[in-house]
This record gives C-alpha cells, sequence and structure tokens, in this order.
C-alpha cells in the first residue's frame, strides 16, 4: 500500500560500485520539500577508488578531501534530520551497506530507517515509474548526477506516480 504522504528519500553515491566501495556523497530530499546534501572526505583507511564510478558522480577524490565534511558530521547531521523517520532509497542494496559504513566510521548510531521505495510503491506505480522518472528527469532539466538531485527526482517520480491506477 502506497504511503499517503511525501516520504523522506535518500540517495548516496559511492567511490565505487564493489563491496569495496564507501559513501562519498549523501543527499536527502525531505518531506517538507528541502533538500541536504553532502561530500564526505574518505578517512585515510578508505583507500578503494574506482575510476568508473567517478565517470558516473564525476566528483574527483581531491575534491572530497577539500570540500569534504567529516563521517561524524555527516551522521551526525542525517540523525538530527531524520531521528525516528524512515528514509527511502531506490538503490537500499548498495545504499544500505554504504550508510552503515558511514555509520560504523564515524562511531555514531543510526537513530532512523532506510527502507527499500518499492515497500511504498503499489503495483500501478511500478508499473509506470521508469516512463514517469525519465519524464521527471526532463522536466527537472538534470545535468549533474548528485546525490541531492537523485533524491528529488526520485520523489518527484514517486509523488507523480501516486495517481496511477493499481
Amino acid at each position: 500500500m502506497a504511503a499517503q504522504t511525501t516520504p523522506i528519500i535518500i540517495d548516496i553515491e559511492a567511490s565505487s560500485f564493489s563491496s569495496e566501495g564507501y559513501p562519498i556523497e549523501i543527499g536527502v530530499a525531505l518531506d517538507d520539500g528541502s533538500t541536504f546534501c553532502a561530500l564526505i572526505d574518505p578517512p585515510e583507511r578508505w583507500t578503494y577508488w574506482d575510476d568508473e564510478a567517478e565517470k558516473v558522480h564525476r566528483v574527483p577524490r581531491d575534491i572530497l578531501e577539500t570540500y569534504g565534511r567529516s563521517v561524524v558530521e555527516v551522521a551526525t547531521d542525517l540523525n538530527e534530520l531524520l531521528e525516528g523517520k524512515t528514509a527511502y532509497s531506490d538503490g537500499w542494496e548498495v545504499d544500505k551497506p554504504w550508510l552503515s559504513t558511514l555509520f560504523w566510521e564515524a562511531g555514531v548510531v543510526q537513530l532512523f530507517r532506510l527502507s527499500t521505495l518499492e515497500m511504498i510503491l503499489s503495483s500501478g506505480q511500478m508499473e509506470a515509474w521508469h516512463e514517469t522518472k525519465e519524464r521527471v528527469l526532463g522536466e527537472m532539466d538534470v545535468k549533474r548526477h548528485r546525490a541531492s538531485k537523485d533524491a528529488q527526482v526520485i520523489q518527484k517520480t514517486y509523488l507523480d506516480t501516486r495517481s496511477v491506477e493499481t
């Protein structure tokens, strides 16, 4: 059954798509329409870097080291924004381990839940998803692949598919 409110959406960009990857940027589209985005300065032991992943997210490691925030700051900010709430991800199978990596490294207990977006999508929404998302991407004129913008696209796609009959 689809939720009747605007869901909180989280999107995570990572250093790699492999199990060695770690989060480099987290974006959140909140239920009030605002967004949160943070680049993450990789701790020294987070060394694995995949050039193919960088081609997708287009954030070089030196940018993270210059403008990224510490894992403790990002984890703390996420807890302040999301405490007691559920955030949804369209890539839960990769976002969940990356989020766990962030909180473990920070030594901070995660105070919100992360769930797969499919938990709140009706069958009608699922059927209309890809076509609607392509339209939303065009309407929003997305030029850069960034976590907060991706979260907004997912949230708008969810909202635009809500009216689809099941």
